[in-house]
Parts: C-alpha cells; sequence; structure tokens
C-alpha cells in the first residue's frame, strides 16, 4: 500500500506541477514521494514506479499532441513513454548510486539524466527545448534568471537536484543543495534588482481571432496604435495570404504575418522580411523553411516567428547579434497559451533581450530582459485587442549567449560519471546480505559521496 500511495503522490503532484499550465511549486515536490519509495524498495519496483510517475502525470498532454497538433498516434505515445522510461531509469539510478554509499552522485544522477534527456530532444527532434521541465518556474523570476548563465538546462538541473538532495537524506547533500539555492536566489534577486531599460521605441501589439475583413480592421487598428505613439505595431502570424498590404505609415514598421509558399514575417515599409525556421510537423508541411536572420532598426531589433522562440540556439544567435529585442508574430492554439508565451519570455532572459510577441487564440505579451511581464493581453475572439509597451534601447550580455549550452553538456558529463562508477563500484557485502538489506538504504549519515 506504501509503494502505491508514494508513487501516486508523485503522479498527482507531476500532473499539476507539468503539462500546459503548472503550479511551479508543485514541479518542485513532484520527485519526492517516488524518490523516498527509491530508497525503500528493490531496483525493479524503483523503475516501474519512475516510469508510471511520468505516464501518469503526462498522460494529459495526448489530446494535446493528436488533436490540436495532430499528431500520429504512434508518435504522442512515444513522446509520452519513451521520456517515462528515462525518468524511471533516473529514480534507479538514484537508488542503485544511493546503496552503494554515493549519496552526492545519486542526488545529481537524478537531474543529469534528465537534462541529457532534454538536450538530446531539443537537437535531435522537430520541437527544440519544448520539452523543458524549466518553462514551469517562467513565472518564478528570482530562479528564471538561471537560464542568462545555464540556459533553461541550469534550471531543469535545480529543479530535480534539490527534491533528489533531500531525499538522499544525507547532511553533506544538502550542504551542497542549500548553497546551489542560495546561490541560485541571490543571482536572481541581484539581476532583478536593476531596472527595466525604456529608453527605446514604442511597440503595439495588435490581434484579433476574428477572421473577417482583416484588411480594413488591422488597418484600423494600426492607424489608432499610431495615433496613441506606437512606432512599431506587430500583428500575428500567418493573418494574410499576400504580401501586398497597404501597411505603410509614415515613420512606423508594421510587422505583419504573411502565408505564402513560406511563413514570413514582412516589415511595412521598409520590406524587411523573416522566414520561418522551424514549422510544426504536419499542420505547416506546406511551407519552405527559412535560413536566415532578419532585423530592423540598425540591428537593434531581430524579427522572428511563433515556433522558432522554442529553439535556444536560433534565438542565441539574435543575442550574439546584440539585438535589444525580437518582435515575434504567433499563432497559438488556446490551451497552449501561457506555456507559449513563457518559452518566449524564456528566450528572452537567456540572451539579455526583450520579446514583443503578439499571437492569434493566445496571449499579446512584452517581456523585458528578465523575464518581467511589461504588459500582456489575450487575444480578441471578435474586437481587436492591443497593448503597447516601451522596447530598451540595448540587449544586455550574458554568459548563456557566450558560452551556449555548456550546461547541458556538463550534465551529460556527469550523468557518464554516474554511470561509470556504477561500473566500478559493489555494494558492500553483496552476496552476504539478506533480501530486505538489499533494498533498504541505510538512512544513517556516514556515506560517503
Amino acid at each position: 500500500m506504501e509503494r502505491i500511495l508514494l508513487t501516486l503522490a508523485s503522479a498527482v503532484l507531476m500532473h499539476f506541477g507539468g503539462g500546459l499550465h503548472p503550479v511551479w511549486q508543485l514541479t518542485w515536490l513532484a520527485p519526492l514521494p517516488v524518490l523516498f519509495l527509491a530508497r525503500r524498495t528493490d531496483g525493479r519496483t524503483a523503475f516501474a514506479a519512475g516510469t508510471l510517475v511520468w505516464l501518469a502525470g503526462q498522460v494529459q498532454m495526448w489530446p494535446y499532441f493528436t488533436r490540436t497538433l495532430e499528431m500520429p498516434p504512434a508518435l504522442a505515445a512515444a513522446l509520452i513513454a519513451g521520456p517515462a522510461l528515462c525518468y524511471g531509469l533516473g529514480v534507479l539510478l538514484f537508488r542503485t548510486l544511493l546503496v552503494r554509499g554515493r549519496p552526492l552522485l545519486a542526488a545529481a544522477a537524478v537531474p543529469a539524466v534528465w537534462v541529457t534527456t532534454e538536450y538530446a530532444m531539443n537537437l535531435a527532434g522537430p520541437h527544440g527545448a519544448w520539452w523543458s521541465l524549466a518553462y514551469t518556474q517562467a513565472d518564478f523570476l528570482p530562479v528564471l534568471q538561471t537560464a542568462s548563465v545555464t540556459g533553461v538546462w541550469g534550471i531543469t538541473f535545480l529543479l530535480l537536484f534539490v527534491p533528489a538532495s533531500i531525499a538522499a537524506l544525507r547532511p553533506r547533500v544538502a550542504v551542497v543543495s542549500g548553497v546551489l539555492v542560495a546561490l541560485t536566489l541571490g543571482h536572481g534577486l541581484l539581476r532583478l534588482s536593476t531596472p527595466a531599460d525604456t529608453g527605446g521605441r514604442k511597440v503595439a501589439l495588435v490581434a484579433t481571432d476574428d477572421s473577417e475583413d482583416l484588411v480594413r480592421r488591422y488597418g484600423e487598428a494600426i492607424d489608432g496604435a499610431v495615433t496613441g505613439g506606437a512606432e512599431i505595431v506587430v500583428l500575428p502570424e500567418k493573418v494574410f495570404t499576400t504580401a501586398d498590404l497597404p501597411f505603410a505609415r509614415p515613420g512606423v514598421e508594421v510587422v505583419a504575418g504573411i502565408a505564402m509558399e513560406t511563413n514570413s514575417a514582412v516589415s511595412y515599409p521598409s520590406g524587411v522580411r523573416y522566414d520561418k525556421h522551424h514549422m510544426i510537423p504536419g499542420v505547416e508541411r506546406e511551407f519552405r523553411p527559412g535560413t536566415s536572420l532578419a532585423f530592423l532598426d540598425d540591428g537593434r531589433l531581430g524579427l522572428i516567428i511563433c515556433k522558432d522562440l522554442d529553439f535556444p540556439g536560433l534565438v542565441r544567435e539574435y543575442g550574439k547579434a546584440g539585438v535589444a529585442a525580437l518582435l515575434a508574430p504567433a499563432w497559438d492554439f488556446d490551451e497552449d497559451a501561457w506555456l507559449h508565451s513563457r518559452m518566449a519570455v524564456v528566450r528572452g532572459v537567456e540572451n539579455g533581450l526583450s520579446v514583443a510577441r503578439a499571437a492569434r487564440q493566445g496571449w499579446l505579451t512584452v517581456s523585458d530582459d528578465r523575464g518581467r511581464i511589461v504588459t500582456e493581453r489575450y487575444s480578441a475572439r471578435t474586437g481587436m485587442a492591443t497593448v503597447t509597451a516601451t522596447l530598451p534601447r540595448e540587449g544586455s550580455a550574458t554568459l548563456y549567449t557566450a558560452l551556449g549550452d555548456w550546461a547541458a553538456w556538463a550534465s551529460a558529463g556527469l550523468l557518464l560519471l554516474a554511470l561509470g562508477a556504477l561500473a566500478r563500484t559493489r555494494t558492500s557485502k553483496a552476496v552476504g546480505e539478506s533480501p530486505v538489506a538489499r533494498t533498504t538504504v541505510d538512512a544513517s549519515p556516514t556515506s560517503g559521496a
């Protein structure tokens, strides 16, 4: 009964701490029950429990994958079951290293497995870093600042290392975890003490979910935004099917989403054009992908489109180019609106830039380089929704922009170290121990690292 209750507790916490609408506090707690279970049971049960926790927590994504994103059921099943097996392996590795007297390495192995999994999916899959647990912390700003140093990989590591260090029940491991948390919060609060740069141009985001008479209605909305002082207006993704639009205004740049043979963001009157690089598989199969970046305002502003913000490497190229802000036409699916908007916010923190993202069926959001939401409003079902904000004049350099995915590679190295330790070590008195002794971890604080 205890096994069932602990597994169920982790699954419930994972359900509410993950998915499209996560409760960020619960994400930190979700691994704890199953890791405590791993201390008290055999390896096969630990692996099975960890796998079931992820499956039960993430099965909520099945309708989104199969209905909204139109994934084949076999692929959707693989995208849930594959990570579940990795999560189970992380729990198993924690239990095995703990049994063999390596509590610090056991605690670190849990996030090392998962960060390596996230990074492999980012490199090999068509959805970039969409899968990262780090986005659950997008509204917890002190921790979010870690992305400026490590990218999402460091946040994911911390999310799993903290509960694993608690479950290890070793003072030395707790001290290491406490130091990491203190450094994270100290760094985050220090970054947040810096006021936002508001010396740039005024931007307006405009969107409606309606599809009637859009050229006229968006034209009127642009005029209203210009009257209100906007110097840049951003419209959503794929609103129009031709680039021949009457949106040129003196002294104003209007960025509109155009669906032609490419999925493009075209700026009027300059004619600057950005073609989306990463299409949603199946949903956008008809578009030819782009390969280059696009800039406005002497390189201070960059253009990007919706899903491209899910790819840290692409946005990092804009960070290295020194842009102060990204202008992003977008189109969400209502149910994923919060999560997708926050992915864009995280990209801004990683690279020290503001993001102005105008979404149909989603949020019109302007965030600064610290991830603070400057303004936000949901797109209008029938009328026009408009928000305005002042963009920064300059971007802020970050270690992540300079160093890239070093934290992901460090996690992969740590995983190799853990596996190497596993291969070299043996449990003490393995032959002579009773079955009960082999499946229960000693809670005394005398074991080594």
